[in-house]
């Protein structure tokens, strides 16, 4: 064999450095590609960010249930602070009313203290003017021993002295009224009805008498008719309940209101006796 013949080698022929390069590239990219998926593999991978969306809460509410509540609530409300307002009232009104009476009774205490007074200084006046009529009687009595009789009025009745003192301004009165006219409830001045005329005449002596015919027949003590005296009250049917009164005025007669035709006149005790009498003063 030519020593200028081709021997084969046996040994790999040499690859150029820039394909070297390459496979060394690919290589190490496949490397670090499996290294990534190891790794990927070992710790779980991140769990991709989405795009949250918020949904706003959706409301159940029973509107009509809650309107009806609402406007119950609003009803109590209301009926509460009525009766509340109600109840101020009723507290208010019990503190005036109770006000009211603590006055009113205040008052007739004081009324009824003054009429006491004015009562017991009439009694004290009437004891005098009956002290004085008996000195006077006395009198009378005394001169009356000559043997002078004791005038009648002819109903068997004695004719007193003249009245004095407060009967005087009883009798005085009850003429002074002669002439006028009788009006059932009268009490003057103008007109009266009997036991108006009688209760004014008595009011002009500072007595204060009951309203009623009944009532005055019994607010004095009772006297004969034969022992009549000026101011006696006269009264006709039972003792209280009598149905007509009058005022003894001296010399057999007395003064009254007798009736819408008459009015009031003054009569003697024989044109209508009378029942029974009292006496006051």
């Amino acid at each position: 064999m030519s020593h200028t013949a081709h021997i084969p080698s046996h040994r790999k022929p040499r690859r150029s450095a820039s394909k070297l390069a390459v496979r060394a590239g690919v290589a190490g990219g496949v490397l670090s590609t499996l290294a990534m998926a190891g790794t990927a593999s070992a710790t779980p991978a991140a769990e991709p960010v989405a795009e949250t969306t918020l949904e706003m809460p959706v409301l159940t509410l029973d509107l009509a249930a809650e309107v009806s509540s609402s406007v119950t609530k609003a009803a109590e409300n209301t009926r509460a602070a009525a009766l509340e307002g109600e109840l101020h009232a009723q507290e208010e009104t019990a503190r005036t009313g109770a006000a009211a009476e603590a006055k009113k009774a205040k008052e007739e205490a004081q009324k009824a203290d003054a009429e006491q007074k004015a009562q017991e200084e009439a009694d004290r006046k009437a004891e005098a003017d009956r002290a004085n009529r008996s000195a006077a009687r006395a009198s009378l009595s005394t001169k009356s021993t000559s043997g002078s009789t004791t005038p009648s009025d002819g109903s068997g009745a004695s004719v007193a002295a003249p009245a004095t003192g407060s009967a005087a301004a009883i009798v005085n009165f009850a003429r002074a009224q002669v002439g006028k006219a009788y009006v059932m409830g009268g009490t003057g001045p103008s007109s009266f009805d009997c036991s108006g005329l009688v209760q004014a005449a008595y009011r002009q002596a500072g007595i204060s008498l009951p309203r009623m015919s009944q009532d005055q027949s019994t607010a004095g003590t009772s006297v004969s008719l034969s022992a009549l005296e000026p101011g006696d009250i006269l009264y006709w049917g039972s003792k209280g309940s009598a149905y007509h009164v009058a005022l003894y005025v001296g010399g057999g007669k007395f003064v009254g209101a007798q009736n819408s035709s008459t009015g009031i006149v003054e009569r003697s005790l024989s044109y209508d006796k009378p029942t029974g009498a009292v006496r006051v003063l």
